[in-house]
């Protein structure tokens, strides 16, 4: 963390939040319906202090209204919800949350400097703009429009919006979207730092190893419902029977004959092209014929590993492998 230490006596967030026993954010029962569809249909969530939650769940699942109600941008039908122990929408938790919305939120034609100095001049107490234009790797574009911008300076813009007022709480929605692999990296290592600091961080997002790496805890959700909760240790947990052995090898290959090779428990399917996954209890006997199968069709199993199942594992499980509209 020394590159985002540089130059600053205090830590990243700089707000030093001090213990506190009220849960950063508290959802119970909440429903949010738009005509005849229910959004969110009752819903409950605690995020504890200092804790980074990530709020998992296929498009439409109600995971951006969800976050919106909390930031007090939408009002709920049902149901309580609390941030950082006052009602969502209370006037008092303006300067002490930051928020990253999923579209920017930029103007087309400010540009980037002086949108990030609109946002510190409302702030009672920034951090240093310049700095933090410097941490997030938009120094080459501070006289840049916005909407001249490429997607991913866009969201270190948002990103750079969120944190500028030293919040306790920090909302992002989907932080990383557009970004390359370095400024991925990046974010990463920002919301590492503001979790050292004691800041609340809920962020929603749609990479699941992005999810794996950060969250202290998870939440899956569902039509508008919790279908699973727990850390990503715990979510990921293997029973006895559900272990996969994967290896790549020709595109295309029937998997009906390697089945009929192996044990009736095992599943075998081609994940994606040239990928396949074995999946039940792996044994030193099913790596054998699994390689020789492979051997008698004249292709090799390369990249054979054999591993628990990820937290994409377990979100398809929860919410099913069909697209949704």
């Amino acid at each position: 963390m020394t590159q985002l230490r540089a130059g600053r006596p205090d830590r990243l967030g700089c707000v030093l939040v001090s213990p506190n026993p009220q849960p950063a954010v508290e959802v119970s029962g909440l429903v949010k319906r738009y005509g005849s569809k229910t959004a969110v249909d009752g819903l409950d969530l605690v995020q504890q202090p200092g804790t980074v939650l990530a709020l998992l769940g296929p498009n439409g699942a109600g995971k951006t209204t969800t976050v919106e109600i909390c930031e007090g941008f939408r009002t709920a039908d049902a149901g309580s919800v609390r941030v950082l122990g006052l009602p969502a929408g209370t006037e008092a938790l303006r300067p002490r949350i930051g928020v990253m919305p999923q579209g920017g939120g930029g103007y087309p034609g400010i540009r980037a400097e002086e949108m990030l100095n609109l946002v510190a001049a409302c702030a009672a107490h920034p951090l240093d703009p310049k700095w933090l234009i410097e941490v997030l790797g938009l120094g080459g574009a501070v006289r840049t429009p916005y909407k001249r911008l490429s997607g991913g300076q866009q969201q270190r813009l948002s990103l750079a919006c969120a944190l500028i007022g030293r919040p306790e709480l920090v909302f992002l929605d989907e932080p990383t979207a557009g970004m390359d692999p370095q400024a991925r990296r990046l974010v990463w290592d920002l919301v590492g730092a503001l979790k050292e600091d004691g800041v609340s961080v809920l962020l929603t997002t749609h990479l699941m190893d992005e999810a794996e790496s950060l969250a202290d805890d998870v939440v899956i959700i569902d039509e508008g419902r919790v279908v699973a909760h727990g850390s990503p240790a715990e979510l990921t947990a293997n029973r006895p029977d559900d272990q996969q052995l994967r290896f790549r090898a020709r595109p295309g290959l029937d998997t009906t004959l390697l089945s009929a090779a192996l044990p009736e428990r095992l599943k075998v399917r081609e994940v994606t092209r040239g990928a396949y996954v074995v999946e039940g209890l792996i044994d030193p006997q099913v790596v054998s014929t699994v390689t020789s199968w492979c051997a008698q069709q004249g292709v090799l199993a390369e990249e054979l590993t054999v591993a628990k199942r990820s937290l994409e594992d377990v979100f398809l499980e929860l919410t099913g492998r069909e697209l949704r509209s």
